[in-house]
């Protein structure tokens, strides 16, 4: 039997990895709908290849070009707001969710419906409205099957154990382009420094934020709402190597580690996968003779302030995550543009936090709310950077 799948997010890296999982394991599934940002060309490659019904991109102007795109093929095409939502609610037995930034949180919201799974790689679903995203969840008897791979490591590592036997969580972070430079090298770089990841090929964004190691904050707080498990229970250690993606510590002293080689096709295949399988990715066994060494080392909070901003965040609780995600966004997006100095993004959100933090004090219960505060939170982050 076949599982129908809905891909959101079909161009970026998660869905192109994703594509590559199932053209391996065409006889396993179907795509009913495939959904991208602006890029027409890219979309309808993505249609053609996964022999989608349908295929919608966010961006509204964009229809004439994925008409013509898709010209010939028979598959129905759709662009803006409405068609997104329209890919949304073609059947399915699991969505990917892997939209990036808050542009995702509506789509994702909307594809919790009972019997559907989620795919999850959406952060902004967790961090901006993670409690009222997990509660629509368990109200509907949604699985939300997590993609990022530290996630899907600390899943794999808990399998079937109580949270109450749980001592402690650990994300893993690679460290970034300047894990071993100095706060003066790091107060100097630019974009295109920041831009060289050690191990992993992501969207500019998230690059970013894997060098302020504010990515790794967020993911804190995304497995706060994943696994219920409260600040004090969650912590980080740098792994350089990036093999050993999350551990989960136990009452008893053991300590349970999920590992791979760094690559997006493994936690996709496990999440795609119908319960109780695996899937191939063909990917070569990880040998650890060759990688001979696994090196780990706490966070320097000095050196990467944003990491501890995201950890008061959680800690806070309340609307306080929303607000620090929109702030990063706009701030690594004014340090992009060459507006802001690397420290200068952590200085901005810690100033937005700040002034808003009092004010805003409830978590967001729908995605509405939660999308309002943001861009409260955006306005004045704008305001604060002079833009």
């Amino acid at each position: 039997m076949t599982r129908k799948l809905i891909l959101l997010g079909a161009t970026g890296s998660i869905g192109r990895s994703a594509r590559d999982v199932i053209a391996r394991h065409r006889d396993a599934f179907t795509v009913t709908a495939v959904v991208g940002g602006s890029d027409a060309p890219a979309l309808a490659a993505a249609a053609r290849e996964t022999g989608a019904r349908y295929a919608a991109l966010a961006d509204g102007a964009a229809l004439p070009a994925l008409r013509e795109a898709l010209a010939g093929s028979g598959i129905a095409c759709g662009a803006g707001e409405g068609a997104v939502m329209e890919a949304v609610a073609y059947e399915a037995d699991l969505v990917l969710a892997a939209i990036a930034g808050t542009a995702g949180l509506r789509p994702t919201a909307a594809a919790i419906r009972p019997g559907r799974a989620i795919a999850l790689a959406n952060k902004e679903s967790l961090v901006s409205a993670g409690a009222a995203f997990m509660q629509a969840a368990s109200r509907a008897g949604v699985a939300v099957l997590p993609v990022d791979s530290e996630h899907n490591a600390l899943a794999q590592a808990l399998g079937n154990g109580a949270l109450d036997d749980v001592s402690a969580m650990t994300l893993t972070a690679s460290g970034g382009p300047f894990r071993t430079w100095s706060r003066e090298a790091i107060a100097a770089a630019g974009p295109q420094e920041a831009s060289k990841h050690p191990n992993w090929s992501m969207g500019a964004k998230v690059t970013i934020d894997s060098a302020t190691l504010m990515n790794k904050g967020l993911e804190l707080i995304e497995a706060h709402h994943l696994f219920g498990l409260e600040a004090a229970r969650l912590d980080v250690l740098v792994h350089p190597q990036s093999i050993v993606h999350g551990l989960v510590s136990w009452r008893d002293g053991a300590v349970t580690a999920g590992l791979a080689a760094p690559d997006m096709r493994v936690p996709i295949a496990h999440a795609l996968a119908p319960p109780g399988m695996r899937l191939d990715t063909a990917l070569p066994r990880l040998d650890l003779a060759a990688i001979a060494a696994l090196s780990f080392e706490k966070p320097d909070l000095e050196r990467f302030p944003c990491l501890g901003l995201a950890m008061a965040a959680l800690a806070d609780g309340g609307a306080h995550p929303t607000i620090l995600n929109a702030a990063n966004e706009i701030a690594v997006a004014a340090f992009i543009a060459g507006r802001l100095d690397f420290y200068g993004i952590a200085v901005s959100v810690e100033k937005v936090c700040s002034r808003m933090v009092a004010s805003e004090r409830e978590a967001p219960d729908n995605v509405e709310t939660a999308l309002a505060i943001d861009e409260r939170a955006r306005a004045l982050t704008r305001e604060v950077l002079g833009m």
